[in-house]
């Protein structure tokens, strides 16, 4: 994601962020994955219910929201912030593509993180 994110803001593609961001935001509010939607429609995954990679980590949560889903709203509203509506945040985009792309390439978010210490699954 963090790639992709990067690209699209160096080549100043304003179509393909309105589609990272409604890429986002549609998964975060909706908790339809992408690629769960498209195993379904190749019909790669049984009947059974889909268990997310990160059930379990916390062992008594506050909240009952998946920390990953509340991350894809974070992302989402923040970069629909700084992209579309405050000029003045040109630069918020870019540090949260560089951001991701570490967190991709290292295995840790700060943000991730922080949700789960807050209480959520």
């Amino acid at each position: 994601m963090g790639f992709a994110l990067l690209v699209v803001l160096y080549f100043d593609y304003h179509m393909a962020m309105y589609g990272v961001i409604g890429l986002l935001l549609f998964e975060g509010l909706t908790n339809i994955r992408v690629p769960i939607l498209v195993g379904l429609i190749r019909k790669n995954i049984l009947k059974q219910d889909y268990v997310y990679a990160d059930t379990g980590l916390v062992e008594n949560p506050k909240f009952n929201l998946e920390s990953e889903r509340l991350w894809r709203i974070i992302v989402g509203s923040f970069l629909f912030l700084g992209y579309f509506l405050i000029d003045a945040l040109w630069f918020f985009p870019w540090f949260m593509g560089f951001a991701i792309f570490g967190a991709g390439l290292s295995g840790v978010c700060p943000v991730l993180l922080a949700v789960r210490w807050l209480g959520f699954k």
